[in-house]
């Protein structure tokens, strides 16, 4: 179980001209530093899912790698005071792969940074089975967080990345070992 975490960091948005990807760069900067983590990226602007939800060979595939995944974080902005429709495609398109999983969130918005998005997928996620990762990493006016190379001087995002990442390993270790130990029984 020393192996490190396999963490996915799905990128929620597929607007044209998204903000997402500075965010979504940023994070993963910070994920790929932390050696408890094998870090890789499910954008959903790149992956395909028919949100009727029928079978295709991405969707296997998306599946298979939700399957070997042991933790995961969203980035997603808000829109009109809830989450993506990409996201919760997403989300609804596997169900026994995300059981017994940690998911943490980044979000980004205007005024309220993407924190009722995250209340809400809170629910969602409880739904599926996965446990909500407390510390939620959040950026207020994102497009004035940012410089043009991409880099934040925002402090609490910053340490609110690092507490992330610490209770994401945590419950990434602690649900790896129950499901190896216990299959989760749902």
């Amino acid at each position: 179980m020393d192996d490190p975490l396999r963490l996915e960091v799905v990128v929620a948005s597929t607007r044209p001209g998204r903000f997402a990807p500075v965010v979504a760069e940023w994070f993963l900067r910070a994920a790929r530093a932390d050696g408890r983590f094998d870090v890789g990226v499910i954008d959903l602007a790149e992956t395909p899912l028919p949100p009727e939800l029928t079978e295709t060979p991405e969707v296997e595939a998306y599946r298979r790698r939700v399957a070997a995944a042991d933790a995961f974080v969203a980035v997603t902005s808000e829109y009109n005071h809830g989450y993506p429709a990409t996201l919760k495609t997403a989300l609804d398109t596997a169900k026994r792969e995300w059981r017994a999983k940690p998911m943490g969130f980044v979000s980004y918005g205007g005024l309220s940074g993407g924190l009722r998005a995250v209340e809400q997928l809170r629910q969602v996620v409880a739904e599926i089975h996965m446990v909500s990762i407390r510390e939620t990493v959040s950026f207020h006016e994102a497009k004035r967080k940012f410089d043009a190379a991409g880099e934040t001087s925002d402090g609490a995002a910053i340490d609110a990345a690092e507490r992330l990442l610490r209770q994401l390993a945590w419950w990434g270790r602690t649900l790896r070992a129950a499901r190896a130990a216990d299959p989760y029984p749902g």
